[in-house]
């Protein structure tokens, strides 16, 4: 696809990663996705910086409305529990961005995960997604 079909995905994407307040971000090869954790003082600042970038969110009551998509995101993941959200976009582009909000339990750390539903790690856009937030493979 061209590089336009990312645009509005990718102000999306470079925003969220120059709002968030805590350290880098790092690759899960499990979901494969981004991920960062953070601990309970960044924890507003990274929520506000995560729903303006994902602003539809769906938490374990209400995750059975999400699309079909979602659904499967949320299943790989593990289902989702109590206080932890699954994030989307619906902005109509060519990816379903998601994003996993994952309280540990512990009451001190968080760890938010942002990928793109459906594909493989090297395939478009996630390349230039990884550069965007200073992951590498």
């Amino acid at each position: 696809m061209a590089p336009a079909a990312w645009h509005d995905l990718f102000v999306r994407f470079r925003t969220l990663k120059a709002d968030w307040p805590s350290r880098a971000f790092s690759w899960d090869s499990r979901l494969i996705c981004i991920t960062s954790s953070f601990t309970v003082e960044f924890e507003a600042k990274a929520r506000a910086a995560a729903r303006a970038a994902l602003p539809v969110e769906y938490n374990a009551l209400t995750v059975s409305k999400a699309p079909d998509e979602l659904r499967r995101v949320a299943e790989r993941a593990g289902g989702l529990r109590a206080g932890q959200l699954l994030m989307t976009a619906n902005d109509g582009g060519p990816v379903l961005p998601f994003g996993l909000w994952w309280p540990w339990g512990d009451g001190a750390t968080t760890s938010f995960r942002l990928g793109l539903d459906a594909l493989e790690w090297n395939d478009e856009p996630y390349p230039d997604m990884r550069d965007i937030f200073g992951v590498s493979m």
